[in-house]
């Protein structure tokens, strides 16, 4: 099949692949427009999801793998690389809280079940220990931001090749848009900063029967944390659940952009050691 040629972008003038990413890229950009509640955190997920499985077919096109496989190239290649392992590290952190907090809450709803807020003593104890790993987890995920914006990608210059800049520019755009999205993923598990309050609220979890409204936009999170500092029994389990599914649609995105992130990764290495 014959294309027509664009000095300033792909030969193929341009690929279908390259117009699939540009617009799945204006797509999510579009996005990071909106509020940040657990439906625009799945939508951006599943962006990412579109997005980058246009990406492995990116990297396999002939172009794309002439251009990386430069030696003159090498270097940017493997900052690529670099960027590729920082993705998988935000990944995988956002993973691991997702998780953690899963099992926690999985714990806390089997006790408000077993014991229907009779023994409150019991479920007051493990009210803390969700609320010390909340502590613990959002200190993690501050300092994985703060290291973000300490530590955003720079790339080396590269040669005038026109088709070798229209690479690179995709593969820059593909990584921030992926870190952009992944930056509110940890910024919505951690919550709103929210005002210190006594230990003394948790043993009200299940006698209290005021119901916590002070927030007018909580998402998920902290509205947990908000009811196990305040709320009655009944109200925690339904918050609890609610935050169950939020976390399960999640970890899903998150898992299949893993996966996504590995193959990639694998074959900019293929290239880099051809």
């Amino acid at each position: 099949m014959a294309y027509h040629t664009r000095s300033n972008s792909f030969p193929s003038g341009p690929h279908p692949i390259i117009q699939e990413v540009d617009e799945h890229l204006c797509r999510l950009r579009s996005s990071e427009a909106t509020s940040t509640s657990s439906s625009s955190i799945r939508h951006q997920l599943s962006g990412l999801k579109d997005l980058h499985d246009c990406v492995d077919r990116l990297v396999q096109l002939p172009l794309t793998q002439q251009s990386l496989s430069q030696e003159k190239n090498q270097k940017w290649t493997s900052e690529l690389l670099d960027g590729s392992l920082r993705l998988l590290d935000v990944c995988g952190i956002a993973k691991d809280s997702l998780l953690q907090t899963k099992e926690y809450i999985q714990d806390l709803q089997s006790i408000i079940r077993r014991r229907g807020g009779e023994e409150s003593g019991v479920l007051t104890s493990e009210v803390r220990k969700y609320l010390t790993s909340r502590k613990m987890m959002k200190k993690t995920i501050q300092k994985a931001l703060v290291n973000l914006k300490a530590n955003r990608s720079t790339f080396s210059s590269l040669d005038n090749n026109q088709e070798t800049i229209a690479v690179a520019s995709k593969l820059r755009d593909i990584e921030a848009v992926t870190l952009t999205v992944l930056q509110s993923v940890l910024s919505f598990i951690s919550g709103p900063k929210s005002k210190p309050s006594s230990w003394s609220l948790v043993s009200k979890v299940v006698q209290s029967k005021r119901i916590a409204c002070e927030e007018a936009k909580v998402n998920e999170f902290a509205e947990v944390d908000a009811a196990f500092k305040s709320i009655k029994n009944a109200n925690a389990q339904n918050q609890l659940s609610n935050l169950e599914s939020c976390i399960q649609d999640q970890l899903e995105g998150l898992q299949c952009l893993f996966r996504q992130l590995i193959k990639t990764r694998v074959s900019l290495l293929n290239i880099l050691n051809h």
